[in-house]
């Protein structure tokens, strides 16, 4: 098995079929299905995650996450256990989901549940930027079961804003680094900086796409190439490995 520090991970937000067929062919390493990215991102509806994971090999994760969701979301037979344990069955190989308290700090007691009830199925952490005091977060999100990641810009406003701060806090501590996927307005000029800091998960969403709009464009081979190049020579120039520039 490879070292996970010697390999770097893209993944590509993906809305249907034709999303998921671009990023595979472009490079991508895993897909994360949703819907309505403008507004929050949504759960899909059932049919899209079958028609999503007929057209791909690679792992397709999928958000959990409904708009009738109570901001305390009743975990145990709840709504969104059934729906994520319809997506399992149809072949997600994961799911995104998180919850937050009222007092914006991570529900620990959900979370785990949520896991449980899902029988263990890995998870990433997907609106970790909206708690308040993100080194609290960081210590509340480590051994959560079943926790595979956790998606974040560094700032509820993007990575625009929140690179410095994530590349800070990673710098700090590798186990944070390990379980950083940094997403959420992702560019080019910041991935070295975030290589070098020890990330090795990146997801990039209507940068996939042409005209970067989620609206007027699908998923476009030659970009998500251009972010597979991206994101390995980075991992090339952090490990002192020669490139061909």
């Amino acid at each position: 098995m490879a070292d996970p520090a010697e390999s770097v991970q893209l993944g590509v937000v993906v809305l249907h079929p034709r999303d998921a067929v671009a990023a595979a062919t472009g490079g991508a390493d895993r897909l994360l299905l949703t819907i309505d990215p403008e507004d929050g991102h949504y759960s899909p509806e059932p049919a899209a995650v079958s028609a999503v994971v007929r057209e791909t090999d690679l792992p397709v994760w999928v958000v959990l996450r409904t708009r009738q969701e109570d901001p305390l979301p009743k975990v145990r037979g709840g709504r969104l256990v059934t729906l994520g344990e319809t997506f399992l069955e149809l072949g997600a190989r994961g799911l995104a989901y998180g919850f937050v308290d009222r007092n914006l700090e991570i529900d620990r007691e959900g979370c785990a549940e949520m896991c449980a009830e899902l029988g263990g199925t890995p998870w990433m952490f997907h609106g970790f930027d909206q708690a308040l005091e993100t080194d609290r977060a960081w210590r509340d999100v480590r051994g959560l079961p079943g926790l595979e990641s956790v998606i974040t810009a560094g700032s509820t406003r993007g990575l625009t804003h929140g690179a410095d701060e994530l590349i800070a806090t990673v710098s700090r501590d590798p186990r944070i680094a390990a379980l950083v996927t940094a997403g959420g307005g992702l560019a080019p000029d910041v991935v070295p900086w975030l290589v070098r800091a020890g990330v090795r998960r990146f997801a990039i969403g209507s940068a996939a796409r042409a005209g970067s709009s989620w609206t007027r464009g699908l998923v476009d081979v030659d970009r998500v190439r251009s972010w597979r190049m991206l994101v390995d020579d980075a991992l090339s120039r952090a490990l002192g490995i020669p490139v061909d520039d």
